[in-house]
């Protein structure tokens, strides 16, 4: 009997090509499917909740796949992840509704970008692989003036990189959390979905702005003129990390 079996995956992304599956190259998809085809020993194919680029990390990535093996669902994570490298682990796994789809049945996402703001570098606490390094000291007074403007729902596409159409560009932000943690800043994204690059550049350009390089109004011009050539430039991926998913 066909069941639909749900995923939540951590991974880090950085000596990976993102997580879709591209021919001859090493993707947090490709890797899952091998492991699962040959757990249940029949063609399969993982849908991811989110497409994360090259680089990108994940503590809550969620992914759904239809299985007729009747292997117990309990023993899949230690099945399934036993298989894995060591990048990649199997958090948890469910049977869930057979309409329920990873990408389009989710409500909404967290991504959390990391910034080591300190005049040393994060090797210290040996966090080089997951945060952007920024020597001068950020203002988040400013930063949460600036992104306050982009929560609610917004034509995005002066936030967007090129790469990815979409038939629309108008996306909701729930929500953003600015916050330090000793040397930190932590930045949190919640929303329905995100265009290509979306949030990288949103970071960027927070991080211009609490420089003080740029005013807290730049935010309203980008998003009125819809132009990417205003905004800041792309944040690393390293930063960059999906927490969870809701449905």
């Amino acid at each position: 009997m066909q069941r639909n079996i749900k995923l939540t995956i951590a991974y880090d992304g950085t000596d990976f090509h993102g997580w879709q599956f591209q021919p001859g190259l090493r993707t947090v998809q490709g890797e899952i499917e091998t492991a699962a085809r040959r757990v249940c020993g029949h063609p399969l194919t993982i849908s991811g909740a989110s497409r994360t680029d090259a680089g990108v990390h994940a503590r809550g990535q969620t992914a759904t796949f239809l299985d007729q093996s009747g292997i117990p669902v309990a023993n899949m994570v230690r099945a399934i992840g036993h298989r894995l490298p060591l990048d990649i682990s199997i958090v948890h796994a469910c049977q869930v509704p057979l309409d329920l789809h990873a990408s389009r049945s989710a409500r909404s996402k967290l991504y959390r970008y990391h910034i080591h703001n300190s005049d040393h570098r994060p090797v210290e606490a040996m966090r080089q692989r997951y945060a952007r390094h920024l020597w001068l000291r950020l203002d988040l007074d400013r930063v949460r003036s600036a992104a306050a403007k982009l929560v609610g729902e917004h034509d995005f596409a002066g936030m967007a990189s090129q790469g990815s159409p979409r038939a629309s560009t108008v996306r909701t932000l729930q929500r953003i959390g600015v916050r330090r943690v000793f040397d930190e800043v932590l930045i949190d994204f919640e929303g329905g979905g995100f265009l290509y690059n979306q949030v990288r550049n949103m970071v960027g350009t927070l991080i211009e702005i609490g420089r003080g390089h740029w005013p807290i109004e730049r935010i309203d011009e980008i998003l009125e003129a819809r132009d990417r050539s205003l905004a800041g430039p792309t944040a690393p991926a390293s930063g960059l990390c999906l927490q969870w998913v809701k449905y």
